[in-house]
């Protein structure tokens, strides 16, 4: 099975993820989801779900978050670590979120979509005696449950546009896009030109619009 970055990298990768996430919590007291989703909006997460060593080996988790912190601020505001790192529900949400991106090859944009970080680090009662094959098994079918409306659909839903009009916008076929939407054609499989079309009009990534990006 293809993983989203070498294993070599995944020890550390989880640590940091980890590190981060109790910190945040903990130290910075931020909510959780909103830092989930600022990690993303950041483009840190896009580096560490591709395995950036620069990132998921290179900062610690104190480091990665204040580097995120900056971005929402404009400004470096360090904040100390103070509080003793321990196996908190959000070390281990940290800790297990790492290992399914590296499984699964998802995106954090893509996990976070349809799974709330606040949910995950609800799942520590139950999974954090267990193997961490039951909690990818359950990511698995939480992800499946949520996977009912393609990001194409999604993200243009949230422009407001019709298909017609991304028709229009792209210059690819009405037909094309009612096709991706419904899941008759896949559209990790389009070709280039047709995504850097349908991406541009909606001023995403193209990432964004493929289901599994790193498969």
């Amino acid at each position: 099975m293809i993983h989203a970055y070498s294993e070599l990298y995944l020890n550390d990768a989880q640590k940091t993820l980890a590190t981060m996430f109790d910190y945040i919590v903990y130290d910075c007291e931020y909510n959780i989801d909103w830092f989930a989703d600022l990690f993303v909006k950041s483009g840190y997460a896009r580096q560490f779900g591709r395995g950036n060593p620069a990132i998921i080996s290179g900062m610690s988790g104190v480091e990665l978050a204040n580097r995120v912190i900056e971005y929402a601020y404009n400004n470096p505001i360090y904040i100390p670590a103070t509080q003793p790192i321990d196996r908190t529900p959000e070390y281990w949400a940290g800790w297990t979120l790492a290992d399914y991106q590296w499984y699964s090859c998802y995106s954090f944009y893509h996990i976070f979509d349809r799974i709330k970080m606040s949910e995950i680090t609800d799942m520590y009662g139950i999974y954090h005696e267990m193997d961490i094959f039951q909690f990818r098994e359950t990511m698995d079918s939480l992800m499946d449950i949520h996977f009912k409306e393609t990001n194409l659909k999604k993200i243009r839903a949230a422009n407001g546009i019709s298909q017609r009009e991304l028709s229009a916008l792209s210059g690819v076929s009405l037909r094309s896009i009612q096709m991706y939407e419904q899941r008759k054609n896949n559209i990790d499989r389009a070709e280039g030109r047709i995504l850097y079309r349908l991406s541009t009009a909606l001023g995403c990534q193209i990432e964004d619009l493929l289901e599994q990006p790193n498969k």
